[in-house]
């Protein structure tokens, strides 16, 4: 309108939405537009609509159209699950592999093939656990119910033990002529940490209920350790079939550089084609540019997880706007720097004091001189006291008190730990540490550490010789 500002707007990712913001210099007020995915308006710049479609083909995993690599293992895993969900035939297998091999994506479209097959569709129940969010066998059991919504099936009753728990849980699940069951897939993703859970009791009870005649279950694990077995109990391992489907991660550079490729290339129905055409020409220079080759390897090298991957995109997409609607070499690089930076060595570099870093020093010269074992305050002082001996001047000479509190400081930054088991009743100050650097970190961390002392620095590689 003529007379009236002009008005600046801003586009801002969140979530899997955009959120459009106008800001007007005469007013304060801010107004959010979330535009689903699915409903980009074509007047949209298209710039972000190539960050909604991207942004949803990342966080939203599709499984591929097949298992090339994987046929035996798919094959196998498939009648297993079928015996159960059809024959109630109750199973267990572990699915080892390395990240990235492809363990969820084969249990995935195992499971969308059964689910194909209407009689497995109205009869299967499913239940996925994750070792990192259910630590412990209570949470495990809440989620277990949960899943199964047998919430209100359970209510407040008290149960003696875990097993009282589980068993009940599959007989709220029988039919109603109460002859049978309906099968339960347990899916239990890291697979290893499960192990690490007190007695190994939801283990026990699962493979337990997988070996007894009480309701057709399969238990699936998926574990990238390849000792799991030795990790079980006794007494869980002899409830265990010992059935194994290995995979191997057969993806190579060449590959990895098509599927990144293919993860940024537009759909051929994008609105724009002038547009698109462009956003291909950028992408296949982009994939040609040795620094961005060399990114790429890095990030090859140390995970081929897509997960990884995708997550290396998003902040290469991050950086696109109207400005600059085409991702650059530098941009993939800047996105790989943050993704394989060390937070520990940032830590140090940037939010520690010159008395902290000293006596960062002072116990890599004691892990040096004692082979690791751990220390605690008193020697770290000593050690740190060594050092001001040998200075003529008085710039680093604190007050015990004062060392204690640093000390504590980088206690708090979980840059040293207490030894596992060592006794709360122990003075804080006698407390057995473990340093959480290593040797390489330290130095890193030196050689970013802004305007560090000379001395300091000498003292630091002194330690090292």
């Amino acid at each position: 309108m003529a007379g009236k500002a002009k008005v600046k707007e801003a586009h801002q990712l969140t979530g899997d939405c955009i959120t459009q913001v106008w800001i007007s210099p005469l007013h304060t007020t801010v107004t959010p537009l979330r535009l689903s995915p699915q409903t980009v308006p074509s007047d949209c710049p298209c710039c972000f609509q190539v960050q909604t479609i991207l942004r949803e083909r990342f966080c939203r995993r599709r499984l591929p159209a097949g298992l090339e690599s994987m046929e035996a293992q798919y094959k196998r895993l498939l009648d297993l699950l079928k015996r159960t969900a059809v024959d109630g035939e109750s199973n267990s297998v572990l699915i080892v592999g390395p990240r990235g091999a492809g363990k969820t994506t084969l249990v995935d479209s195992v499971l969308k093939e059964l689910l194909d097959d209407d009689r497995v569709q109205k009869n299967l129940l499913q239940v996925h656990l994750n070792g990192l969010l259910q630590t412990d066998d209570r949470i495990a059991l809440r989620e277990i119910t949960m899943q199964l919504h047998l919430e209100n099936v359970v209510g407040d009753r008290v149960f003696g033990s875990f097993a009282e728990n589980l068993v009940f849980l599959l007989e709220a699940l029988k039919k109603g002529d109460r002859s049978s069951s309906r099968p339960v897939l347990f899916v239990l993703d890291e697979f290893d940490l499960f192990t690490q859970h007190k007695n190994q009791t939801l283990l026990y009870n699962l493979l337990d209920v997988s070996q007894s005649a009480q309701a057709p279950v399969a238990v699936v694990g998926l574990t990238c350790r390849l000792d799991v077995l030795e990790l079980l109990e006794k007494r869980v391992k002899s409830r265990f079939s010992h059935r194994q489907i290995h995979l191997l991660s057969p993806l190579g550079f060449g590959q990895y550089l098509e599927r990144v490729r293919a993860q940024l290339s537009l759909p051929d129905d994008f609105p724009d084609a002038p547009f698109a055409a462009q956003w291909s020409a950028s992408l296949q220079t982009l994939c040609e540019d040795q620094a961005a080759q060399d990114a790429l390897r890095r990030h090859f090298n140390s995970s081929r997880h897509f997960g990884s991957l995708h997550m290396l995109l998003i902040l290469c997409l991050s950086r696109v706007s109207l400005s600059k609607p085409f991702i650059g070499a530098s941009d993939l690089l800047d996105a790989s720097r943050t993704i394989l930076s060390d937070s520990r060595v940032n830590i140090v570099s940037s939010g520690l004091s010159i008395l902290e870093l000293c006596l960062l020093i002072a116990m890599k010269h004691l892990n040096d001189v004692y082979e690791g074992e751990p220390f605690n305050f008193h020697m770290v002082h000593n050690e740190f006291k060594k050092f001001l001996h040998r200075k003529s001047n008085s710039m680093y000479s604190f007050e015990q008190p004062v060392i204690m509190k640093a000390f504590e400081h980088l206690v708090q930054l979980e840059l040293i730990r207490p030894v596992d088991g060592s006794s709360a009743r122990t003075q804080k100050d006698y407390q057995l540490m473990r340093l959480m650097l290593d040797q390489g970190q330290i130095m890193e961390a030196l050689q970013k550490y802004p305007q560090c002392p000379t001395d300091v620095r000498q003292w630091a590689m002194s330690a090292f010789e």
